[in-house]
């Protein structure tokens, strides 16, 4: 009985080791995993809209991130999940850009998407 439980453990002990190692680790592997979005906010004259607050929504969490436009009217989100649809747009002064989607479908590591304040 001692020898039946003794290669019980270590099948079990064998099994999770080997499962650890099938299994990515958290931290690098993740991050490389990660895409980011760029754009600038443009009036209706084509010309860069500063201080335009750009708001980024997750689609599965509903979780919100904002970003203020520099003096380009650039902006940048970092660090986004590739499995998740997000929703963009912009607002400044009352008024708001049109809401475009960054699909998870998009391969890119670097998408751009750029934002029009009419």
């Amino acid at each position: 009985m001692k020898k039946l439980l003794l290669v019980a453990a270590l099948v079990a002990g064998v099994s999770m080791l080997v499962l650890a190692k099938a299994t990515p680790a958290m931290g690098a592997d993740q991050q490389q995993q990660t895409r980011s979005l760029q754009g600038q906010v443009m009036n209706d004259a084509d010309a860069p809209f500063p201080s335009a607050i750009v708001y980024l929504k997750n689609t599965k969490t509903l979780a919100v991130k904002t970003f203020i436009a520099d003096k380009e009217g650039s902006y940048r989100f970092n660090a986004l999940s590739p499995n998740v649809d997000y929703e963009v747009y912009a607002e400044k002064d009352g008024k708001k850009s049109d809401s475009k989607t960054l699909s998870s479908f998009d391969s890119r590591k670097q998408a751009t998407i750029n934002l029009k304040i009419k």
